[in-house]
């Protein structure tokens, strides 16, 4: 049984499982190296990002026979310009948006003990088991409300606390775009034979799958963006250019993402005027029909091949896990897992194939 190669790979996953408990058990011992892993993390993810968003531009000037370095050189130039050109269109607007609601944070705290209050004043009129749920949450409610000022404030502060980090960014970058084809010949020259082109043919996939994911999200993302934006702004609604921002970033999240940034926006305008939750409401729905049956079909595809209700399940429980960060590298993470798996499993049948044939020759 021991050659089996589920029962092999059930071994693997225990023995993984009880490394990763064991680290947590003495997690104090590598406190430091805790400490620099969470320290470049963000600049390394955004970094990976770049690079599979920048190296279809990177393989086009090599075939019109551009040097390494010139390539990396223009592509440094033209994300440069397009910051430029982003600060100089939206930068003003964002940043005024962006003052103009920590200012009136204080205004929508009690918009928000409006809305909770008005809340708990019609449960008699609810269901009976919604009515004990307003009971039991109605002290939340309250605090989320006096709270919200405080998280905007603090949502901006981590924010540009953010930024400091983004200087190590550039030079991920530019040895992702550099090196990028040591790396699968580096991890295959520690096999031979048949292992080493199956960990070649493993680690291509995987490339291939974050390449899909990465670029197909950002482009569904922006088309979503836009069309909030365009929405908001024919409604009317304060903060548009925020929370069609916000809208854009969250759709980063399969299906669990849109309903999150519809909240905030909602909310905002309930409290601007009632009639505007009703049309936020609509224009979310209208751009996730869209995006769903238009936009990501055709940019996106089917390669991921990952059912909606795995989704949901794999999101909530990396939510519990790992907090947003959980949440946002869930799908890619799992996306990545299933194409080992998936290759495993190929790799399994070639060998029993091959074990076939020999007892069949004998």
């Amino acid at each position: 049984m021991a050659k089996k190669l589920w029962f092999q790979l059930g071994v693997g996953i225990i023995l993984a499982l009880i490394i990763i408990r064991m680290f947590i058990e003495v997690k104090g011992i590598f406190s430091p190296l805790v400490i620099i892993g969470q320290t470049i993390f963000l600049p390394l993810l955004l970094g990976g990002i770049l690079f599979y968003l920048t190296r279809p531009a990177l393989v086009f000037l090599e075939s019109r026979k551009w040097p390494r370095w010139t390539s990396i050189l223009a592509i440094f130039i033209a994300i440069i310009f397009a910051l430029w050109l982003f600060v100089a269109l939206i930068g003003p607007a964002l940043t005024k948006q962006v003052n103009a609601l920590v200012n009136d944070a204080p205004e929508l705290v009690i918009g928000l003990e409006n809305i909770a209050d008005y809340i708990i004043d019609q449960k008699s009129r609810l269901p009976l088991f919604i009515e004990e749920s307003i009971d039991g949450q109605s002290a939340n409610i309250n605090e989320t409300a006096q709270g919200f000022g405080t998280w905007v404030i603090e949502m901006i502060q981590s924010f540009l606390r953010g930024i400091f980090l983004l200087v190590l960014v550039p030079f991920f970058l530019v040895y992702l775009l550099k090196d990028h084809e040591k790396f699968a010949p580096f991890i295959a020259s520690f096999f031979r034979g048949e292992r080493k082109t199956w960990i070649r043919k493993t680690l291509r996939d995987i490339d291939i799958t974050l390449k899909s994911y990465i670029q197909g999200q950002l482009l569904v993302s922006i088309a979503v963006g836009v069309m909030l934006l365009i929405g908001y702004l024919i409604v009317g609604l304060e903060y548009a250019l925020i929370l069609a921002v916000f809208g854009m970033l969250m759709n980063v999240i399969p299906f669990i993402g849109p309903f999150i940034s519809v909240i905030p926006a909602i909310i905002i305008g309930y409290i601007q005027e009632p009639q505007l939750a009703i049309y936020v409401a609509i224009i979310m729905l209208i751009a996730q029909q869209i995006e769903s049956n238009l936009i990501s079909p055709n940019v996106m595809g089917r390669v991921l091949h990952i059912h909606p209700l795995t989704i949901i399940t794999v999101i909530l429980a990396a939510g519990n896990i790992a907090g947003l960060w959980g949440v946002i590298l869930s799908i890619p993470t799992y996306a990545v897992i299933k194409t080992i798996v998936k290759n495993v499993y190929a790799r399994g049948s070639e060998i029993k194939e091959v074990a076939t044939a020999s007892v069949d020759d004998e």
